[in-house]
């Protein structure tokens, strides 16, 4: 459990999201050959906590190219290896506990929880992370080899300046408008 309290510290606090990603990646830990750093790409169908542990224990990151979003609110993980590009390993969030927790998150979101609202949600989401520490990966996850397009490399790319704010930014983020080669900001606010 040493990892498991990492990750946790690296995320800041312990939540079933933060879990899931613990889990997802101790699964490729012990399923799937790892290969040298940049190597291993993750390509996360969700922005959930789940991403932080991805990122501490196998090192896939936005910075280094090998981190992929694909926004779609799935927890789907797959992982790629550039080294053994035959398959990819596709995990698929199957564990189903939330469900009870839903409408206590729903009236999060909305700002109407009362206190004793909080206090159950708050122990539902400790049960549903005590759960998913102990269940077998096959009561958690739907596993399958998947061929996937090999992601595309991180790639450097020339910074311009924007010709409306001044600020620089990757050549191929530009948009022009009125003659004018400018930032995605500044394009966003001199459409609307």
């Amino acid at each position: 459990m040493d990892a498991y309290n990492k990750v946790v510290e690296f995320h800041g606090h312990e939540c079933p999201g933060v879990t899931i990603g613990y889990r997802v990646s101790k699964y490729v830990e012990e399923h799937f050959e790892r290969s040298e750093d940049e190597q291993l790409v993750a390509i996360v169908e969700n922005n959930s906590c789940s991403v932080d542990a991805v990122q501490f224990m196998l090192g896939c990151t936005f910075g280094k190219g090998n981190l992929k979003f694909k926004d779609n609110g799935k927890h789907v993980y797959t992982f790629y290896s550039r080294e053994n590009p035959e398959k990819a390993l596709r995990i698929y969030l199957k564990y189903e506990s939330f469900k009870p927790i839903q409408e206590l998150n729903k009236k999060y979101n909305e700002g109407t929880l009362t206190k004793e609202e909080e206090v159950e949600m708050f122990e539902r989401r400790k049960e549903a992370t005590k759960n998913m520490l102990s269940l077998p990966d096959e009561e958690l996850f739907d596993v399958k080899w998947v061929e996937i397009k090999e992601p595309k490399k991180a790639r450097l790319y020339p910074s311009i300046k924007c010709q409306n704010c001044g600020e620089s930014f990757m050549e191929i983020k530009g948009r022009t408008i009125d003659d004018k080669i400018v930032c995605k900001d500044c394009f966003e606010k001199l459409v609307h």
